[in-house]
This record gives structure tokens, sequence and C-alpha cells, in this order.
């Protein structure tokens, strides 16, 4: 359920885009700012490299500029720029030659952690990283935005261009895959 912080927030979203294809770079700049730290989050997480992460944010921001005017309403602002994203994402991907190394900080928690705990936080966070870096990259997608963005199955099925069934069977086979991984660290 939105309420109506929700609903003006998106409001506003779709006012900056109407001014965004009319070539307003305040608008765009705010828009930047205001997506840059969500987009960095969810990017960072599906191909584990902060600087291809900001190139593939840059990429996806580029379109986000030159396509302001196909923006038709059918789905939430942050839906249509998650898809952008992840499609950026995935071509960038497909031209990587070398696997990406995990970015621990990505795994970093915010908390701060009693000493007698970190290093169990620290082997556990390490666990769950490999975890999730043997997970696809679709899989990877479903959790970060479902676990991390808040989205709903209907909102992912969208941004990855696919159905809600199949987001909900890579959703499935995604934690049966980390429960048998994390299985073997407990």
């Amino acid at each position: 359920m939105r309420g109506p912080l929700a609903n003006s927030i998106e409001q506003e979203e779709i006012h900056l885009l109407e001014r965004i294809s009319h070539g307003d770079r305040k608008a765009f700049e705010h828009l930047y700012r205001s997506y840059f730290p969500r987009l960095a989050q969810f990017l960072r997480r599906l191909v584990r490299d902060g600087q291809l992460s900001e190139e593939i944010i840059n990429d996806t921001m580029f379109v986000v500029w030159g396509k302001a005017n196909t923006y038709n309403r059918q789905s939430k602002v942050s839906t249509w720029i998650f898809s952008i994203a992840y499609r950026q994402g995935l071509k960038a991907l497909s031209m990587v030659d070398t696997p990406v190394e995990m970015d621990m900080d990505v795994m970093a928690s915010e908390e701060v952690v009693e000493p007698e705990h970190q290093l169990g936080e620290t082997q556990l966070r390490r666990h769950i990283g490999v975890a999730l870096d043997r997970l696809s990259f679709e899989h990877r997608t479903v959790m970060a935005l479902t676990y991390f963005h808040g989205m709903s199955y209907d909102e992912i099925a969208e941004t990855m261009g696919c159905s809600i069934n199949t987001v909900k069977t890579r959703m499935f086979y995604a934690r049966q895959k980390l429960k048998v991984f994390l299985a073997a660290y407990a």
C-alpha cells in the first residue's frame, strides 16, 4: 500500500522526467543525485565492482536523459530507471572478459558490532558474499530488488522483462542455493 508521501515523490519524479524530456539540466541533476545512491547499492551487489557499477550508473542516466520522453507512466519511475540499470548491467557484464571480484564493502554492515561477535559476523558476511557470488546474475538481481530495494514481484518482473512466475522461480532457486551453501557454514 502506498501512502501520500510515496505518491508525492512519484509525482515529483514524473514532473522531473517531463522537464528532462525538454532538456532541463537542473531537473536531470536532481534526479541523478536522487537515484545515484540507490542505483549504486543495487549495481554493486550485482556486478560486485565499484568502478564498473559507477560506469553503469552513468550509462543508465545517459539513457534516462535521452529517453525521458518515452516514459509512459505505466510503471513507477523507479521501476523504469531500475529496468534501464538492469539492462545496462547485463550489457556491461557481457563485455567483461574476466570474472569480477566480490566487493566486500558491499557486504559491510552499517551496524556497530560488539567486539566478541565481530569475527563471527565477518566470517558470516564473507560466507554470504561467497554464496551470493555463486548465484547467477538473474538470481542476485531478484534477491537485491526484493530484499534491498523492497520491490514487489510485479515490479521486479517489469524491471527484468520477464513474467511474475519467472521471478518467483528465480527467487525459489536463489533461496535454495543460498540455503544449501549456508547450511555448510552452520
